[in-house]
């Protein structure tokens, strides 16, 4: 069952047209990358080809779009099992159905086939990594099985353990530490962790500094949430107050902040994530992109709970390309406040702003020498995307979808090839994910 792990191959991708997103996405045709150790070696035209090279495969990229694998930097996957299961629910009705009734239900098997699930969703579609912000930790067997699925999709992590929401009890110091331990030996792997607390707008003072404290005994990035309220009306202002505002967090959502604490988060060097696609269902508040570009804060993109929305990158930068161009315009006279983005705002922030954003940049994100090599190729002559040369970063973003996925590479091993993807198991997974529904009441039928 799962992957079986071979020996990384040596790769020339030919002649594919190229998106490279860093400093700033830019269009290369007719070009080749090179791929070898699981790193990008060399990107450019016509590389050398030594036919002798028996060791090396060679991949005809001709009628491909090449781009670096996509970043979701916020998504809930233990919710895989419940897809569209809140579809119509405003926030309250999540919280009351999902993280009230069903999150409580869920056993250890149940959490490895959500992740699992969702995973395999996400590499299907050419998400790469995935910040998967785990607030169902029950017990440490709860923490075991959400990694062990990270693992065994091959998917690259960050796992951010966190606390589920209606379960005080659950929120035990020395499981983290034992997770630490047992499961993130090595700052270097795959799948790395960091510590997702609820955090200060919905929790004392007291419990705050508790987790925050014990991210930095640990050496653990944190990720949280954040919004004006209920408990901190100013999250942000509550943190530096208490001498816990840290390079290297990662805030989500934040729409009802004021200018002023993102500001705070701008000069503190934290990064936001956002997922415009529930933000809007859900009603959070005014879109955010344009508003963190105007305050320079490095900005991934999500897709947060697929109970409520796609699952899928091609939708998140549709939704937040779409409703940035009402970003400011609070008082509905329809300018905008000239905060609306391009398209390739939006597809640095699904790839290298939303790596950078889980500090990861160093190491994937965009396809500079000595990257990973994580990678997607698209079907560049499918209907929906041809003629593509008129403005290919324009049609990665509104026009492409999951179908156009034809392969994808995580540290330069296919683990999607010719639009199928390669995990062994598939149809045992799905069995799994339609026992859980059932087992779990979360069924409508």
């Amino acid at each position: 069952m799962g992957n079986e792990r071979h020996h990384t191959p040596r790769l020339l991708l030919r002649g594919g047209l190229v998106i490279d997103t860093a400093p700033h996405p830019v269009v290369h045709p007719h070009t080749d990358v090179l791929v070898e150790a699981g790193r990008i070696a060399a990107v450019g035209r016509d590389l050398p080809l030594d036919d002798s090279d028996s060791g090396l495969e060679v991949i005809d990229a001709r009628t491909m779009v090449v781009l670096p694998g996509f970043v979701d930097a916020h998504r809930h996957l233990w919710q895989g099992v419940l897809r569209s299961a809140a579809v119509d629910a405003s926030l309250d009705g999540y919280f009351s159905r999902v993280l009230g009734e069903l999150a409580g239900r869920f056993t250890p098997a149940d959490v490895h086939t959500g992740n699992l699930l969702g995973a395999l969703d996400c590499l299907d579609s050419g998400i790469t990594t995935v910040q998967d912000f785990s607030h169902v930790q029950y017990s440490p067997e709860h923490t075991a099985a959400a990694v062990e699925a990270l693992e065994e999709a091959g998917i690259r992590a960050v796992f951010g353990y966190g606390y589920p929401v209606f379960d005080e009890s659950a929120r035990q110091a020395d499981w983290v530490r034992k997770a630490r331990t047992a499961h993130f030996p090595s700052r270097d792997a795959r799948v790395t962790m960091a510590l997702a607390p609820v955090g200060p707008s919905f929790t004392p003072p007291e419990a705050v500094r508790e987790d925050w404290l014990l991210a930095r005994e640990l050496g653990l990035p944190v990720a949280v949430h954040v919004s004006a309220g209920p408990v901190a009306m100013r999250p942000i202002t509550a943190l530096r107050e208490q001498g816990l505002l840290t390079a290297g967090t990662l805030y989500v959502h934040g729409n009802s902040l004021p200018d002023s604490e993102l500001r705070l988060i701008a000069e503190s060097g934290g990064a936001v994530a956002i997922t415009p696609a529930i933000e809007a269902s859900m009603r959070f508040g005014a879109p955010m992109a344009g508003r963190l570009r105007r305050a320079g804060i490095t900005t991934g993109l999500g897709a947060d709970a697929v109970t409520s929305a796609p699952g899928d990158m091609f939708s998140q930068m549709r939704a937040a390309l779409m409703s940035s161009h009402f970003d400011g315009d609070r008082d509905g006279g329809g300018d905008g406040d000239g905060l609306a983005l391009k398209a390739a705002d939006v597809l640095r922030m699904a790839t290298a702003e939303g790596a950078a954003a889980l500090g990861l940049g160093e190491e994937v994100g965009s396809l500079g020498v000595g990257k990973r090599a994580d990678l997607v190729l698209l079907r560049a002559d499918a209907l929906n995307l041809a003629p593509v040369a008129h403005d290919p970063i324009g049609a990665v973003v509104t026009a492409a979808h999951p179908g156009n996925v034809d392969t994808v590479l995580v540290d330069g091993r296919a683990v999607k090839r010719g639009g199928r993807l390669l995990y062994e198991n598939l149809g045992g997974v799905l069995a799994e994910a339609h026992r859980a529904t059932e087992r779990l009441g979360a069924s409508s039928s």
